[in-house]
């Protein structure tokens, strides 16, 4: 699900952050491009429903073990 939640943003990390202190030009620099902005669009919606997706699923998996376990 990480992957859906940093789709349009470049995933940063300390060595990418230490190679920026040297990169005065700014070539170091890259993120996740789409084709149009219509197309950025629709990613970034399908990403977040299916985040959305994600934790109801597992929000009912919860709830149905919790209920079985009061059940026995």
């Amino acid at each position: 699900m990480a992957y859906l939640s940093t789709f349009l943003f470049a995933n940063p990390s300390f060595i990418g952050g230490t190679a920026r202190l040297l990169d005065f030009w700014g070539t170091y620099d890259s993120y996740n491009q789409s084709r149009t902005p219509a197309e950025a669009d629709a990613i970034a919606l399908y990403a977040d429903w299916r985040s959305v997706g994600e934790d109801l699923l597992q929000a009912l998996n919860q709830a149905t073990a919790h209920s079985r376990e009061q059940a026995l």
